[in-house]
């Protein structure tokens, strides 16, 4: 054997054939030649790589170098990923970005082309991709599939933007994503019917039946905020071929711990069969995205990792197109040092930027769900001082501003929201879904400003403080990551959120929870930069009831 031939054994599982076997796997050239059947193997198991199916690389805070250096040690060899984070940043540049720093590491990227740019025309971002742009990107052979519709109202009421954007991905023969929250019924058949075949935003079995039944696949999504696997388990058993995983989002902390992987060992643990379990981490998302992906068949890549046991699936080795990118607890490949690119015009907010007049009215607060990108909305009566309306502690209404970052003219936002439980402090974060514009709440203006402020110092960064102390984890690329390496990011971002947890919070995911308040395409009540926005009327609305 030359030094690109070499050979791996152990219990084979083949996931073709629903069975186990002791053999060996010969690998020439980065592809599997010959799977031999032998007697005498150790005692691991090999198995196909996995696959997060949906991911916003931007959410874990990382590069996609960086974020790959995690990964692998999961036994994750690739991501179908939407860039759309960096894109409503940056636009063109951002995707071509994140296609370039990806391509340095030996780790599977495939990069979809954002469809929503900016996701609703209620919100500023950096950026827009026409129709014309999202067909360029899509004749790339570096861009996969049309990333996530969320603007479902487009797709249903014939928006012909919308309608231009999913055409191109039907000339370019590339697959198109959806994002369809309680959608159901005639307004669901349109949806589907324009070509749509994903969803990963279903929160019950109901819902996830009827799309099934219409011809959509689903990826059961546990990602940091959103978490829908115990709801959705029984899919596994009912339709394995119709499932994939997928995390959404992953922040830093939770990426370290685990990853695709978690899914693989719950799954398993709660009585799934194997081999359905595999198949839907490794070849549904392989055969649905048309990807060049192998799942240990002979005359096919070199993709898979070798664990000690069925069980929790400890990683010892990680195999991307016959290169061993991990084993002995070590990554193999070297870290890539990052260009950085921004856009922030932002100045210093002052205590004028936040003040709201009381107008004698009840208010609209977002009451925020744990674990759920959704909220409700209340009604309820504000506190009042000096005529101005300010953060109530006590009854757990807090003061939340969204500053515009792409320019330093713009009025900033302001709202309230409940179920943060903050008893002192303020948040604050360059994050905020879709448009990353600036987004703070806290228990006072002052505290609101200190927070808000040190992330436009640094143009970019999630911040926690109080009246003693602040922390910052800078995110040095366009606002949203930095390029820290993952253990010292997600060492950060958990102080920063026991500083919060601290402050009073009882959210598990505080700062993923803010950012997702900026979300305007997810029911039922949200704040973006040009005010508070009602998602089932899909309008502005005003703070005042």
């Amino acid at each position: 054997m030359n030094e690109k031939m070499f050979s791996v054994a152990g219990n084979i599982v083949d996931i073709e054939r629903k069975e186990i076997f002791k053999g060996e796997i010969f690998v020439n050239q980065g592809q599997i030649i010959e799977i031999r059947k032998i007697e005498n193997v150790p005692e691991q198991f090999i198995i196909p790589g996995f696959i997060d199916s949906h991911v916003h690389i931007e959410s874990s805070m990382l590069s996609p170098s960086r974020f790959a250096e995690i990964a692998v040690k999961h036994g994750t060899i690739g991501v179908v990923a939407d860039p759309h984070e960096i894109t409503n940043v940056l636009g063109k540049k951002g995707i071509e970005w994140m296609i370039e720093n990806s391509k340095q590491v030996p780790f599977y990227f495939y990069f979809g082309v954002p469809s929503c740019v900016p996701a609703t025309d209620f919100e500023t971002s950096g950026a827009t991709l026409n129709s014309a742009d999202v067909k360029e990107l899509l004749s790339r052979n570096d861009t996969f599939f049309l990333a996530e519709m969320m603007n479902y109202p487009g797709v249903i009421f014939n928006n012909e933007e919308v309608l231009a954007k999913i055409q191109a991905a039907k000339e370019a023969n590339k697959v198109i994503d959806g994002h369809a929250p309680f959608v159901s019924g005639e307004d669901l058949k349109k949806y589907v019917a324009a070509g749509i075949s994903t969803d990963h935003e279903c929160t019950n079995l109901e819902e996830a039946l009827e799309k099934i039944s219409l011809g959509m696949k689903i990826l059961i999504r546990e990602g940091s905020a959103a978490k829908n696997f115990d709801n959705l388990f029984s899919l596994i058993e009912m339709f394995p071929d119709k499932i994939m995983f997928c995390t959404d989002d992953c922040h830093p902390d939770d990426l370290v711990k685990k990853h695709i992987n978690n899914f693989v060992i719950r799954a398993v643990e709660k009585g799934a069969n194997l081999f359905n379990v595999l198949k839907i981490v490794s070849k549904n998302p392989i055969e649905h995205y048309k990807l060049n992906v192998g799942w240990v068949q002979e005359k096919q890549f070199a993709d898979f990792i070798v664990v000690d046991n069925l069980l929790n699936f400890n990683v010892l080795e990680t195999y991307v197109k016959g290169e061993k990118v991990y084993a002995n607890k070590k990554v193999l490949f070297p870290e890539i040092f990052t260009s950085k690119l921004n856009y922030f015009e932002r100045t210093f907010l002052s205590q004028e930027n936040i003040s709201v007049k009381d107008e004698g009215r009840n208010i609209k607060v977002i009451e925020v769900i744990e674990n759920e990108l959704i909220t409700r909305k209340l009604i309820l009566t504000s506190k009042v001082e000096n005529g101005f309306l300010v953060s109530d502690v006590e009854r757990d209404i807090l003061k939340i501003v969204v500053a515009n970052r792409y320019d330093n003219f713009s009025k900033v936002s302001v709202g309230f929201v409940r179920n943060f439980n903050l008893k002192n402090g303020a948040i604050a974060s360059s994050i905020a879904h879709d448009s990353h514009n600036l987004i703070a709440l806290g228990t006072s203006d002052s505290l609101i400003l200190k927070a808000i402020n040190k992330v436009i110092e640094h143009k970019g960064g999630i911040v926690a403080c109080d009246e003693d102390e602040i922390i910052i984890l800078p995110l040095n690329i366009a606002g949203l990551m930095t390029d820290s390496d993952g253990y010292s990011t997600a060492s950060l971002y958990e102080n920063l959120n026991k500083k919060v947890q601290n402050f009073g919070s009882t959210l598990k995911a505080p700062f993923m929870t803010l950012s997702f308040i900026a979300l305007l395409v997810i029911p039922e009540l949200k704040i973006g930069d040009k005010g508070l926005f009602d998602v089932t009327n899909f309008q502005l609305t005003s703070l005042f009831e």
